[in-house]
């Protein structure tokens, strides 16, 4: 029986506690450099100043993100930056409560999705601006040509990019995921997609964008190598947890 090593999208050197055999952290692979500042959503997770994993910003006060970014220690979140490793425009803030989906199970990977309460609001402008989400039972359709983003690695065990790169990539049919991926994709929660580029290690908790909407979290890729056309890059599928987003909005002034 052929075992598929589900590969998440964290920076598995500072993260020692987990037990994946799996890389945490995908990276954008067969992409480009994103036009500096052209998403401006994106924010980087960083430990010890050192990029760990995607988010974007949903409010002036929260980053949507996966919820096996979350480790032991502090995170920090840099916003409107293109160039981590020289950025006079970003911003770092610090992470005020962390807002893990109660359901989460790390293995075998559910309902990974995480709202960040920053500590302050952003300072919005064009550098710093939110994406919208899914209206309530607004699925992304199969054949969907959307994008995907982040500074992880260029590809499979390469070197991480200090500037945001982003690539296109396929939504496919709920039967093609299943078939692909077996009973590890759930596809009530759950969206995948393939395309000439790809997420890769470091990418996690990146969005999934088709047209201005984020409708995916980057949460899981094949531990056979990134951006696989054997096994589709997963993404948790937003629209399926507007409800609890939407309630944990409005409980976040008080976290």
């Amino acid at each position: 029986m052929t075992i598929i090593i589900i590969s998440l999208l964290l920076l598995a050197s500072l993260l020692p506690h987990l037990t994946f055999t799996a890389h945490v952290n995908v990276s954008i692979v067969n992409g480009r450099e994103a036009k500096p500042h052209s998403r401006p959503y994106m924010v980087s997770l960083q430990v010890n100043r050192q990029h760990i994993c995607g988010g974007f910003l949903i409010s002036d006060k929260l980053v949507l993100t996966a919820a096996h970014c979350r480790n032991r220690y502090d995170i920090l979140v840099v916003v409107g930056a293109h160039d981590l490793g020289y950025s006079k425009s970003s911003d770092v803030i610090r992470v005020k409560s962390y807002i893990p989906h109660p359901d989460y199970i790390r293995s075998p990977i559910q309902n990974d999705i995480m709202l960040l309460r920053l500590e302050k609001k952003v300072k919005l402008n064009n550098k710093v601006r939110l994406i919208s989400l899914p209206k309530k039972g607004e699925d992304v359709k199969p054949g969907t040509r959307c994008s995907v983003a982040g500074w992880g690695r260029l590809w499979t065990n390469g070197l991480k990019s200090d500037c945001l790169m982003e690539a296109f990539t396929t939504t496919k049919t709920q039967r093609n995921c299943q078939r692909r991926w077996g009973s590890h994709f759930i596809s009530s929660q759950m969206i995948c997609a393939y395309g000439s580029g790809g997420s890769c290690n470091g990418d996690s908790g990146g969005p999934l964008v088709c047209g201005d909407t984020a409708v995916g979290v980057t949460s899981f890729v094949s531990g056979q190598g990134c951006n696989s056309p054997e096994h589709p890059n997963v993404y948790t599928k937003i629209s399926a947890y507007l409800q609890w987003i939407n309630k944990m909005e409005k409980l976040s002034d008080f976290m």
